[in-house]
């Protein structure tokens, strides 16, 4: 029933009026149960889902997919055609569902967090892909016991298929849920082989094969046009956000860290001839080198993992004939990162004009070195490790004081809004993965900026390094998942223009009178 449904929309075929819903059916559809507010654009994607069996809202960060997902289960459910939910996604998602359950809903859901075993009582479920393995078995009795939908928030999780633990988890699952939906702004992040998958979810077999038929010709135009019946997709656009800024700064490395890397480029291109086949190998290679792109120092032990980098003040001279493994952990000693130097002068420009700045970078010793260097304007930290991660969002959504946010993608680049307290963010660095990007700058870029709001990206590259790579791979890879999912805004992402760099606006007396203050307050 499925491929022949598929098949029909993808062939052309009429599909029967009883089949189809307008986005003007959408009030009577829900109901009186059904209180919260719809936009446009909104009803548009119900009323397409709705005349799908299973879909996919591929619309972008900050337009409301939690809240069109809710809208669908309610639809299904009053029809008499679901009884439960599941929805797998990541903890940061869980908020905003069980926010848009008590605002849309007049009778809410009872929606629970999965925890040690399943709440007989509940009719919603919440649980994480890190969770979905082992507890595949109940799951799935929980799904078979009565019809059920089941959505996959942020669904770009599963994009490795069967090929990966929480793909092999969710295909599992996927066959037992009578609807079926998933949800992500990011659904092609590494090129056509991650839209496979996740369409392959929606509808097994047929829905691969229609991706692979569709960009077989290299016309990622016709191959959007063909593709454009499984899916729907509100853009940038559309929302009329105010548009955003991204520019990117080159920063030249001092002598001292451009010896250093060139040395390690030498060393890890070595491991890298005999390690072409060994992915994880060179995975870790790729990390050491973006880590020293910010500085080499990053690589060196310290006392603890995630010790921050001891600059001192003022910078000392370099000692002529020293070790290289010893010049690379004393580093901090004779120079300081051009990146940390750079986002020193951004956020301090922008706290000096009442503006908060989110700053990320990947790795958590570099979190941990900026807050001391940021000390001065009372960072917020959330990472992996913090405990009090809500406390932290909260201290700088409504503390004046706190005038910067410190994170890496992988933590808060999904699920959370900031949009209404920050406008300005800088990439310390970036890696490989296009989804992540777009998702972490969609944190301050959403629905709900006033019209004259200046939304500002900055992102730091070191001359000569991986982060060249990096941001070409990036912008082929936002080239490709614009023209498939035929949104401008997202190709135009791929071109930063390019900026001066700031932080040589900063004299040595001023950097010396600065860290001199944040590390006589850290001792």
């Amino acid at each position: 029933m499925d491929a022949r449904s598929v098949g029909s929309r993808l062939e052309g075929q009429a599909i029967p009026e009883s089949a189809e819903v307008s986005p003007d059916d959408v009030p009577s559809v829900l109901g009186s149960g059904w209180v919260g507010p719809l936009t446009a654009f909104q009803r548009r994607d119900i009323a397409k889902l709705l005349s799908l069996r299973h879909g996919a809202n591929f619309s972008v960060p900050g337009a409301g997919k939690t809240r069109v997902g809710l809208a669908i289960f309610h639809a299904l459910r009053q029809a008499g055609q679901v009884n439960r939910l599941l929805i797998v996604g990541p903890k940061s998602c869980y908020e905003a569902w069980q926010e848009e359950n008590q605002l849309c809903l007049a009778d809410p859901l009872h929606m629970e967090v999965l925890g040690s075993g399943i709440d007989p009582a509940a009719n919603a479920l919440l649980v994480n892909y890190e969770r979905l393995q082992g507890s595949l078995n109940g799951l799935a009795r929980w799904l078979t016991a009565q019809p059920s939908m089941l959505i996959l928030d942020e669904a770009h999780r599963m994009k490795l298929g069967t090929e990966g633990v929480y793909g092999a988890a969710c295909m599992a699952l996927g066959p037992r849920a009578r609807r079926r939906l998933i949800l992500t702004g990011t659904p092609a992040p590494n090129g056509a082989r991650d839209l496979e998958n996740l369409l392959g979810f929606v509808w097994p077999g047929y829905g691969r094969q229609a991706v692979v038929r569709a960009v077989a010709g290299g016309n990622l135009a016709h191959a959007s046009e063909v593709l454009r019946p499984l899916f729907t997709r509100t853009t940038k656009g559309e929302l009329q956000l105010p548009p955003v800024t991204v520019t990117q700064r080159l920063l030249d490395m001092p002598p001292l860290h451009q010896e250093l890397y060139e040395a390690l480029i030498g060393l890890y291109s070595a491991r890298a001839a005999t390690s072409q086949d060994d992915l994880e190998a060179i995975g870790r290679i790729v990390v050491y080198l973006l880590m020293a792109a910010i500085s080499p120092a990053l690589l060196a032990v310290g006392t603890t993992r995630y010790e921050p980098l001891a600059y001192q003040v003022p910078p000392l001279a370099i000692p002529e004939g020293s070790p290289l493994l010893d010049l690379m952990r004393d580093l901090p000693s004779y120079e300081m990162s051009p990146k940390y130097r750079e986002t020193l002068a951004i956020v301090a420009e922008n706290a000096a004009a009442g503006r908060k700045t989110l700053v990320w970078s990947t790795f958590i010793r570099s979190v941990a070195t900026l807050e001391v260097i940021l000390k001065e304007f009372q960072p917020a930290v959330v990472h992996g490790g913090t405990e009090d991660r809500e406390d932290q969002i909260a201290r700088f959504r409504t503390d004046p004081d706190c005038l910067v946010l410190l994170s890496n993608p992988a933590t808060l680049g999904e699920g959370i809004s900031l949009h209404h307290e920050c406008h300005d963010a800088v990439y310390v660095d970036r890696d490989f993965a296009a989804g992540r990007f777009l998702q972490s700058l969609d944190r301050i870029h959403r629905l709900g900026l006033s019209p004259d709001t200046q939304t500002k990206i900055t992102v730091l590259t070191s001359t000569g390094t991986i982060d060249e790579i990096v941001n070409q791979r990036l912008e082929m890879k936002l080239q490709f998942m614009g023209r498939i999912l035929d949104d401008p805004a997202v190709q135009q992402l791929a071109d930063l223009d390019e900026e001066p760099a700031i932080g040589a606006g900063l004299d040595q007396r001023d950097m010396q009178a600065l860290m001199g203050h944040l590390r006589a307050n850290s001792t």
